[in-house]
């Protein structure tokens, strides 16, 4: 049973979720021989301020 887990920062729609979990299930089914209701996709939204890029919190960059 695949799991995958998608780490963003916040602010994409559902929409943009749903499609990119559609998108992500038929490559993994392809790619693993798997059925679709075996794939799980987990989308952990960040908050910029709990993210960082070379030591600097993402919302503190411009």
């Amino acid at each position: 049973m695949p799991i995958i887990q998608v780490n963003l920062l916040e602010g994409r729609s559902t929409e943009q979720k749903r499609k990119a979990a559609a998108d992500m299930t038929k490559v993994i089914c392809e790619d693993f021989d798997v059925k679709p209701e075996q794939v799980r996709i987990q989308f952990i939204d960040m908050s910029p301020a709990n993210f960082s890029i070379g030591g600097t919190l993402t919302i503190d960059k411009k």
